[in-house]
């Protein structure tokens, strides 16, 4: 994968602030705007302001001159508005994406370190090919008992999607840094069959290996902080730029939530700490992903959502420590 490529999506977020903050200091109303420009649509300073839109280069221009906006600002604003609207571009990066996938995608592109915690789940960026059948189809079979139509993407094209985000881990010369703490109840024998979990924990062990990923198990019986109980799966997203806002999804079950509001992220990011220090070390987990492996029952069969054997890491190298299913 080249080189990471601003997130479209995160160049929207920015471009809107910073618009709003011209408009502010120019002493003018959203009102006032569409007045003097002339637009006919009152929501469309809105829709900009709040990075909902993908910006048109004349609509950004028109703004600057209004808000005499100096030469060295007026360059780099138009310049995040070309980033924002290019998703050929960005797409050019991935071999397949679904809509489905897009969003997060677009949120992980361009980051410099992404933190994740998940209750019940392999995080998306970690998954194996089998276990993201697994969890695609279970989503669908909720679907379709729900009377949802069905979806435009087959299993097949959504795994492949899934597994094209992964290649943010492994991309060169700017991968990332991937800390996630996964749960013991994760690797349970409801989460898949036994090929399947044997798999998925395989292919964690070589995640772990790579110097930009750091894998921290949380065993069930672990106490964290003062009692705390983490109400559902989160992650965080720190971006190359300091001026692209950090952000947090919280993830739920059949809907997932995103904000840059800081107060949010600093709790967030102080429960994420709690869970790193109660967790195993990441030296720790990968001896426990490994003896997790060695006590699967061996399966009489293949599983027909597992996609072919992983190989198990024979050494340790070090490093630093509708459903919208992931």
């Amino acid at each position: 994968m080249p080189p990471a490529s601003p997130s479209p999506i995160l160049r929207r977020r920015r471009l809107g602030t910073e618009l709003r903050r011209l408009r502010e200091a120019a002493g003018l109303t959203g009102d006032q705007v569409i007045e003097r420009i002339g637009w006919a649509s009152a929501s469309k300073l809105s829709r900009l302001e709040n990075g909902r839109s993908r910006p048109d280069p004349q609509d950004v221009r028109d703004l600057l001159d209004l808000y005499r906006a100096d030469g060295a600002l007026r360059e780099e604003l138009l310049a995040i508005t070309q980033e924002a609207g290019d998703m050929r571009g960005w797409l050019r990066n991935y071999p397949v994406m679904t809509p489905q996938q897009r969003s997060f995608a677009e949120l992980e592109a361009g980051c410099v370190e992404i933190s994740e915690y998940n209750p019940v789940l392999v995080p998306g960026l970690l998954q194996t090919p089998g276990y993201a059948r697994v969890r695609i189809a279970s989503a669908r079979e909720v679907d379709e008992a729900a009377g949802e139509p069905e979806v435009a993407e087959d299993i097949e094209t959504e795994v492949r999607a899934r597994q094209a985000r992964q290649l943010l881990l492994t991309r060169a010369p700017d991968a990332p840094r991937y800390t996630a703490v996964l749960e013991e109840a994760a690797f349970g024998g409801r989460a898949g069959p036994p090929d399947v979990l044997r798999e998925q924990l395989m292919q964690l062990c070589e995640l772990a290996m790579l110097p930009n990923v750091a894998l921290h198990v949380l065993p069930g019986d672990t106490r964290v902080a003062d009692w705390y109980l983490p109400p559902t799966a989160f992650s965080l997203y720190r971006f190359a730029d300091p001026q692209d806002p950090e952000t947090l999804a919280i993830e739920g079950g059949f809907l997932n939530v995103m904000s840059t509001e800081v107060k949010a992220l600093n709790r967030y990011k102080v429960v994420f700490e709690w869970l790193c220090t109660a967790a195993l070390s990441a030296s720790d987990t990968v001896s426990w992903l490994i003896q997790a492996t060695g006590r699967l029952p061996d399966a009489a069969a293949p599983s027909t959502v597992a996609s072919g054997p992983a190989t198990a890491p024979t050494q340790r190298r070090g490093h630093h420590g509708r459903l919208t299913e992931r």
